[in-house]
């Protein structure tokens, strides 16, 4: 029988890797792997949808899914995920030393719609008080000028501006133009400008107390399938969850083996029991069930923040056959 042949596209990743280099297969496919940055990956597929199977931004995912112009359905398999306390970036001129000291000031961000800045605004209300209006907001590129908006957005009541097309946010935040930035990459100016600091020194401190405060992984990227392939084949999207699971499970076990390390880090062993004691022992879980309180507060935020319409079920954010899995 002639078997499906795909595109993949996203990070090679530890967790992935053995989907990257043949170690592991999608049962009925033959597999064209392409790694790429996430950025790259989520360029490419949202605006020209090159790749059958694809790492996709949440955000921009639940964004499209909303608007109905979603040319891929999504499988919960998070290939990345990320506390983001870390991300925020202050002048320390500027008289902000908790969060909401952000309050009135001027923010940039890559991308409004971006996850790592749903989480950080979802949190920064949830837990300090902090609302998305409280604070002005500018968009545009981290180091490359000219960076938009994947999606076009409306949202009342917040000021969202691009900065110049010939600036970006780092430049911005070293000369002052904006008070602070959040940022999945560190900024160029961070650690070469004594003026600009992390809001969140101990942001690890910070994130561990948020765990167990919420029991919340902050969830930051899906895969999607080209819904086409979908709804031509649809054994693709439960057979492409299971090869992410086994890929995950081998990089999980080679993690655990303390004889020769995979990582390169003197005690990477000891950080794993130290996350599972924390955080209990599958923390980097697929599946929805696993994830419904993470998955929920991310739905909310998404709403309540305007880059959706509605709260997105469950049930309609990832293929149905994804969320009743066979049992032994």
């Amino acid at each position: 029988m002639t078997k499906l042949t795909v595109s993949l596209a996203g990070v090679d990743y530890d967790r992935t890797r053995a989907l990257f280099d043949g170690t592991v297969g999608i049962k009925g496919c033959e597999t064209i792997p392409v790694a790429m940055s996430p950025e790259e990956a989520f360029h490419r597929a949202f605006r020209f949808q090159e790749f059958d199977i694809t790492e996709l931004s949440l955000s921009s995912h639940m964004n499209t899914l909303d608007r109905g112009a979603n040319h891929y359905v999504a499988i919960p398999v998070f290939p990345s995920r990320l506390f983001r306390h870390s991300a925020v970036y202050i002048r320390t001129d500027r008289g902000i030393a908790k969060p909401a000291d952000l309050a009135g000031k001027v923010v940039g961000v890559p991308e409004y719609q971006m996850t790592a800045a749903v989480w950080i605004r979802g949190i920064l209300q949830d837990q300090y008080g902090l609302r998305p209006s409280d604070m002005h907001w500018r968009t545009g590129g981290l180091e490359e000028a000219g960076r938009e908006e994947k999606s076009k957005l409306s949202l009342p009541g917040i000021d969202l501006q691009p900065i110049p097309r010939t600036d970006t946010l780092s430049g911005q935040l070293a000369s002052g133009a904006i008070d602070a930035l959040i940022t999945a990459l560190a900024p160029s100016c961070f650690g070469q400008d004594a003026t600009i600091a992390r809001l969140f020194p101990d942001y690890r401190a910070a994130e561990e107390a948020y765990f167990k405060a919420t029991g919340i992984f902050p969830i930051m990227h899906v895969v999607g399938i080209r819904r086409r392939l979908i709804e031509a084949h649809p054994w693709l999207a439960v057979n492409t969850l299971m090869a992410y699971q086994q890929a995950k499970d081998i990089c999980m076990r080679n993690m655990e083996k303390i004889g020769h390390l995979f990582t390169t880090l003197p005690w990477p062993v000891e950080e794993l029991q130290r996350a599972r004691a924390l955080m209990g022992h599958d923390f980097w879980s697929y599946g929805v069930d696993k994830n419904a309180t993470t998955l929920e507060a991310i739905t909310r935020y998404a709403h309540e923040q305007g880059l959706t319409s509605r709260r997105i079920p469950l049930d309609e954010l990832f293929v149905p056959s994804t969320l009743a899995l066979a049992k032994v």
